[in-house]
């Protein structure tokens, strides 16, 4: 199960991306940093964190592999141009911002039904008391 763990930044803050490639896909957590990190930083991030973005990633979605196969580079300068293209990319693939994007869509998603689920729960006490509260009244007190 490989995985690699890359940190950029995006405006405006740096981010850790961990990615975990599996046979049928890839899964993807991030973390957000802030500040860019120090060495000394991540590396207490490594010691005290990583269990905890790793076991995120592994919850998270996962994001099946892309079906185009790549063909071997064989001219060398052919070769050092794609090298220079890839270094020029984003870091996170498109299958680990995927993976991220579903994740938030799955939580979203959640928050939005227990948020209405409290809703209606408030709702159902406030009509129970004021009608505790009218059933008061109609009887003199």
């Amino acid at each position: 199960m490989p995985s690699t763990f890359t940190v950029f930044f995006e405006d405006p803050f740096w981010v850790g991306v961990l990615e975990v490639t599996e046979p049928d896909g890839v899964r993807a957590a991030r973390h957000v940093f802030g500040a860019e990190p120090t060495n000394p930083e991540l590396l207490d991030f490594a010691v005290r964190d990583f269990g905890g973005l790793l076991e995120q990633a592994l919850s998270s979605p996962i994001v099946p592999p892309d079906s185009t196969e790549r063909s071997r580079v064989t001219n060398p300068k052919r070769l050092a141009r794609a090298a220079a293209r890839e270094q020029g990319k984003r870091p996170v693939s498109t299958a680990a911002q995927e993976a991220l994007a579903r994740g938030f869509e799955e939580s979203k998603a959640e928050s939005r039904a227990a948020a209405k689920r409290r809703r209606a729960a408030e709702d159902a006490h406030r009509r129970e008391l004021a009608r505790a509260k009218a059933k008061q009244r109609h009887r003199g007190r």
